[in-house]
């Protein structure tokens, strides 16, 4: 039997308003019976049993998927501390000047936390090793957007102070 795990999927059962966390956590487990280590699965399952009230599971499913992937963890969450995933993508990069998640992952940090130069410095790097990644140039795209308008803000400002 082949199977493929459809992220959108996933993300839509858990994005939708009224969420069956029953249906994703079904999903998951199907998934993570196929492939044991895949990380987004492990995460929406430790979701999907914290709403559902089994908070071993969860915590179980949880631990598993920041002990794979602990920055991605960091971005999942819903109050995501972008310092934090910032300076833990840093630590990353001094000993792995090209881990590309974590180049893509601090210029998402920088993103948020406004300092767009930053944010596209890590981004382009990021670029140069996936040159097609999507998720990497939306993000360029937004970063590029955002330094326009605030370019565009202060020279606005500076008619304003002249005239």
């Amino acid at each position: 039997m082949n199977f493929s795990y459809s992220s959108c999927e996933a993300s839509c059962l858990l994005q939708s308003e009224l969420v069956n966390y029953e249906r994703v956590k079904e999903y998951c487990l199907k998934v993570l019976g196929h492939q044991q280590d895949h990380f987004k699965a492990m995460y929406r399952a430790g979701i999907a049993f914290y709403h559902l009230g089994d908070y071993e599971c969860a915590l179980r499913y949880l631990r598993d998927a920041k002990s794979r992937e602990p920055t991605a963890c960091l971005l999942q969450s819903e109050l995501v501390n972008y310092e934090r995933v910032k300076e833990y993508c840093l630590k990353v990069l001094g000993h792995q000047q090209d881990h590309f998640k974590a180049m893509y992952r601090a210029g998402i940090a920088f993103y948020h936390l406004g300092d767009y130069e930053c944010a596209l410095r890590y981004l382009r790097d990021a670029k140069s090793r996936e040159p097609t990644d999507t998720n990497v140039l939306r993000y360029i795209q937004l970063t590029e957007m955002k330094m326009s308008k605030s370019g565009q803000q202060v020279r606005e400002s500076g008619k304003e102070a002249l005239g």
